[in-house]
């Protein structure tokens, strides 16, 4: 029995032809339904040039147990999420490696109503099984593929949580960055346009090419910001957006072409549905936080802390009856759309805020920076991470007046906090510092926490 080494903690990721191919598709494909026992599967895939061929090996594994599949064809990770419970399916599974280099690809799965399948929750029981291949005998019936284009009802889903009518006119850049939200963004597009929004796109890389001529689409990437930002400032537009491969996360940029820390997003995605819901609950991840408290507290909301992880993320929002959960690293979870991130979501909700506030996104997010400054998360790579944990929390814990672990460590003074996070899969330590108005502060703190951990 040889391991499967392309099953992490949340979802499959792997080099192609040796930590997956097509042969292992199946096998994850015959124990995904063996798991599961399901009557009807969802599939979808990115534009990587093997997304097609992996995907057809999953869902013949499906079929072969003896599920139906619904095969919705070239979308984002979103769109499997919707469909999965839109039609009312057992389960999906999304074939895309996302940000990952070129020779990767991997698999996104979910069960009923779209509820996450991580390690805890099946994953492990799935990889066991592959690894075995012990899923049983082929079903005497095999199943069946059926085709379906569900874009139509993802699309008119997704505006029905914009106001059309009182959105004010905006020219918004777009960077789809060759990968799969082209195709929706265009659909979007026309539907918007024929409902009255007066809104003009101008698109860069918007054609999907799984031979990425652009790079992997990933706008955290330095070297990849520029062309968006340069974009925004040569149209003057009002806003810029940009997605990864899978469009699950989404990036956005000011008029005046300067990228916006993830952070901030959430405290601008928690006022909007404030604005219609007031009173609301708001899930946020522990390491950047004063920003996000403020915004919910003072639109009368209540803020709940939950550990970063979409699984954790989304767990908690279904406990809390959360209307929005919000990551710093741009993942965004919203009630209406099965608890589920979406990268569409996020920028119509902006804009829409906006035209409510009438106001420009430099001036809404400017404040809040301003307001709790932060350099963004910093990674280090330490030889000992546990180590270098201790040696931070002894520094600081006597002058802290507060601490938590709910996530890595946190701990709180007067005017300023940090979180220090481990990675799960490598030897780094993650660093984030905020302040209360104090910029000098916190790149005071910054390089003091940042010595500290690399010494």
């Amino acid at each position: 029995m040889t391991e499967l080494t392309c099953f992490g903690a949340y979802d499959i990721r792997g080099q192609l032809g040796t930590e997956l191919n097509r042969d292992i598709a199946y096998r994850i494909g015959r124990a995904f339904a063996a798991f599961l026992q399901p009557k009807t599967v969802v599939v979808g895939g990115d534009v990587r040039e093997t997304s097609p061929e992996l995907k057809a090996a999953f869902a013949q594994g499906v079929m072969d147990f003896g599920a139906d599949v619904i095969d919705i064809g070239l979308c984002g990770t979103e769109e499997v999420y919707f469909a999965t419970d839109y039609l009312n399916a057992d389960g999906g599974c999304m074939v895309t490696a996302s940000h990952n280099p070129i020779n990767y690809n991997g698999m996104k799965m979910v069960r009923e109503q779209s509820k996450p399948i991580s390690r805890d929750t099946g994953l492990d029981d799935i990889k066991k099984m592959a690894e075995a291949e012990d899923f049983g005998p082929a079903a005497a019936k095999p199943g069946t593929m059926t085709e379906i284009d569900n874009s139509q009802a993802y699309v008119d889903h997704l505006i029905s949580f914009v106001d059309i009518p009182n959105l004010k006119p905006m020219t918004l850049v777009t960077n789809a960055g060759n990968g799969a939200a082209g195709p929706s963004l265009d659909r979007l597009e026309k539907a918007l346009l024929a409902a009255g929004a007066p809104l003009e796109f101008i698109k860069v890389h918007n054609e999907p090419d799984g031979s990425f001529p652009n790079g992997i689409p990933n706008p955290l990437l330095h070297e990849q910001q520029p062309v968006t930002s340069k974009a925004v400032r040569e149209n003057k537009a009002d806003m810029g957006i940009a997605w990864d491969g899978d469009f699950d996360r989404c990036f956005l940029w000011d008029e005046d072409g300067n990228f916006i820390e993830g952070y901030y997003i959430v405290g601008l995605l928690a006022e909007a549905f404030l604005v219609k819901q007031p009173g609301s609950k708001i899930v946020y991840d522990p390491r950047l936080t004063w920003n996000t408290v403020e915004i919910v507290e003072g639109k009368g909301g209540t803020a709940v802390m939950c550990k970063s992880g979409h699984a954790f993320i989304k767990e908690k929002m279904r406990k809390e009856d959360a209307i929005y959960g919000g990551e710093m690293s741009a993942h965004h979870y919203f009630r209406d759309f099965s608890y589920c991130d979406s990268g569409m979501l996020p920028w119509l909700l902006v804009i829409d805020l906006l035209s409510k506030k009438q106001t420009s996104l430099k001036s809404l997010v400017g404040q809040q920076m301003a307001n709790f400054p932060s350099p963004g998360e910093i990674n280090s790579q330490v030889a000992d991470a546990d180590e270098a944990m201790t040696r931070v929390y002894e520094a600081y814990k006597a002058q802290a007046i507060a601490e938590d672990r709910i996530d890595g460590l946190s701990l709180e003074f007067d005017d300023w906090r940090f979180n220090l996070r481990k990675s799960n899969t490598e030897p780094v330590i993650r660093l984030n510092v905020e302040t209360r108005s104090d910029k000098e502060l916190m790149d005071e703190k910054t390089q003091e926490l940042l010595a500290l951990i690399r010494q």
